[in-house]
């Protein structure tokens, strides 16, 4: 299997980047490359020249600070799983990241491709929704942020214009009594999401909910959050019987994905079984 004919391009700016694909109309951008080329090689993606900014620098990189988590657009899976202090700050990122595929797509992949691709089965859309993500864009006209949920637009169609470029991930600073965490069904072979839920929640002065974000992936076309869920969590004690009562309304939105690995209404039982683990996890996490 080979690629159609392409020019190869590796700026070495974000500058020259955003230049080069406003030139090449059909031009995509390469970061990790383990979507895009496979795409390639059967020819589903046709592009007519390649853009790598796998050798800009400062692109990569995680920076922690109290007013919140940057986390550079070609920083890998890996370095994002195998972070001490994003651990402490925003667990759910280290649990998508070392979900994700095996080591080598871990040590090759990047967090600004999975997001830039918008595969409906990919890990982090539904973890960038649930914490209130914002993502750093570089156009011809300059910067620009664009919050999670006007991202993810439909299937493999995120608001990114062609031109652009993904820069930065920014996460919200962690706040007392909050808690997060990520669960997924995988695939067995290609460790995909055949369902994951990312679950954060805030807990007021006498331990209720005081508000509550979830997202599911794996499920429908594209990334979404479970608000009748959020909706039924807030206010309440978030103990079991609440749990297992806003964990039921959790698929009621989504119109579920039908296909050989699983049925629409398995994954919609997915979703609800866990959605429950994720907010009994982030619960945890809110209390402690």
């Amino acid at each position: 299997m080979f690629p159609a004919k392409f020019e190869y391009h590796a700026p070495k700016t974000v500058k020259e980047a955003v230049a080069l694909l406003a030139k090449n109309k059909k031009a995509k951008l390469l970061a990790g490359g383990h979507s895009l080329l496979p795409a390639m090689k059967v020819r589903l993606a046709q592009p007519g020249a390649l853009v790598d900014i796998g050798k800009i620098k400062g692109l990569a990189g995680i920076k922690v600070a109290k007013s919140g988590t940057t986390i550079g657009a070609l920083t890998t899976h890996a370095t994002i799983a195998a972070s001490k202090e994003l651990a402490k700050q925003c667990p759910a990122i280290t649990e998508a990241a070392s979900q994700i595929g095996d080591a080598q797509v871990r040590n090759r992949g990047t967090i600004g491709g999975s997001l830039a691709h918008a595969d409906p089965a990919a890990d982090f859309p539904a973890v960038m929704l649930a914490l209130g993500a914002e993502f750093a864009a570089v156009g011809p006209k300059g910067q620009r942020t664009i919050k999670a949920g006007d991202f993810f637009k439909s299937l493999l169609t995120t608001a990114l214009k062609s031109n652009e470029v993904l820069t930065a991930i920014r996460i919200p600073p962690h706040q007392p009594r909050t808690g997060c965490a990520y669960v997924k069904y995988p695939h067995p072979a290609s460790r995909y999401a055949v369902v994951g839920v990312c679950a954060w929640v805030a807990l007021d002065e006498n331990g209720n909910c005081a508000k509550a974000s979830i997202g599911v992936t794996g499920a429908a076309a594209t990334a979404t959050r479970a608000r009748a869920t959020e909706k039924m969590l807030e206010g309440k004690k978030l103990d079991g019987a609440t749990i297992a009562a806003a964990s039921a309304k959790a698929a009621d939105s989504l119109d579920c994905m039908s296909d050989i690995f699983a049925s629409a209404e398995y994954r919609a039982h997915l979703v609800q079984v866990y959605t429950a683990r994720a907010l009994k996890a982030a619960a945890a996490r809110a209390k402690g």
